[in-house]
């Protein structure tokens, strides 16, 4: 077996010294024939037409459509995308909404809930008051009946005492006069 170079070197070196009978040694040295050659080339263009014709260009096609599928489902992932945004920035709108309503609700309540202590206290206060004026003026009222009691008491005393004083030293007309003058100064007091 010889080198490239040499191989190179015969086949210049015996193209030029026959032209027309040398090509065909040369290929005849290849192993190529004509009519064989003509049948591979003919094979071979059979056979990338059909390849290309029944292969290629489905695959190419369906390679076309997913391209266009995978391009609408990313166009599609970007508008959503985009409506989630809006979503997320609507959803944290009513939620600061909601937070603020929230506060103003707590505000609210712990205003009324300070109003109506405020009320209940005030009431309270007044209960108190009235009832403490009541059981002063029950005071009062105890304190005049017994004052009554007392000198119906002292009146009766009184009498007692001077019945007895005078039961001794005066008449039975003087003593009567005495009870009767008696009787009306405890009653007109």
């Amino acid at each position: 077996m010889s080198s490239p170079l040499f191989l190179i070197a015969e086949v210049t070196g015996a193209a030029s010294s026959e032209s027309a009978g040398g090509v065909t040694k040369i290929l005849d040295d290849f192993g190529i024939r004509g009519p064989f050659l003509l049948a591979q080339i003919i094979n071979f263009t059979v056979v990338a037409f059909l390849l290309w014709r029944f292969a290629f260009k489905p695959i190419i096609a369906t390679i076309g459509e997913r391209q266009e599928k995978i391009d609408a489902g990313l166009k599609y992932a970007d508008e959503m995308k985009a409506k989630l945004e809006a979503a997320q920035q609507a959803y944290d709108s009513q939620l600061r909404e909601a937070q603020k309503k929230a506060q103003q609700i707590v505000a609210e309540a712990q205003k009324a809930t300070k109003e109506f202590a405020d009320k209940q206290q005030k009431e309270a206060t007044e209960k108190a008051g009235a009832l403490l004026t009541r059981a002063q003026e029950a005071i009062e009222l105890e304190k005049r009946k017994m004052l009554a009691e007392a000198r119906v008491e002292i009146a009766r005393l009184v009498v007692s005492t001077t019945q007895r004083v005078l039961a001794r030293e005066l008449s039975e007309a003087d003593r009567s006069r005495y009870n009767e003058a008696a009787s009306r100064e405890l009653s007109g007091v």
